[in-house]
């Protein structure tokens, strides 16, 4: 029983901002776009809701070396990397949808 409440928790980081605040995101996901990975985070207010549905990507980085280091996460600068790493997303909520679509239907 315990593994099915872990499931259901939902995974946050605290992210520190240029301008010295820090957000609480859910993590929605990590996406492996032409071989780098990238995590998708929901914004969080302080009541634990996303108002908007705004989305942030970032690079993901784990220290393979050390399982227990934090990850690193890499704003990505550059336009088309970022596009690219959208519409991974956007393919990974279709895939949710369609996966949501059939569990309905069994």
């Amino acid at each position: 029983m315990a593994e099915d409440n872990y499931a259901e928790e939902e995974m946050t980081v605290e992210l520190d901002l240029e301008d010295g605040t820090t957000v609480n995101c859910a993590v929605i996901t990590i996406l492996t776009v032409a071989g780098k990975d990238y995590i998708a985070l929901m914004p969080l207010n302080e009541n634990g809701e996303n108002q908007d549905g705004e989305v942030w990507f970032y690079g993901y980085k784990e220290e393979e070396s050390d399982p227990n280091a934090e990850p690193e996460l890499i704003y990505i600068s550059d336009d088309e990397e970022y596009e690219a790493v959208s519409d991974a997303f956007d393919e990974f909520l279709d895939d949710q949808e369609f996966d949501e679509l059939m569990d309905d239907e069994s």
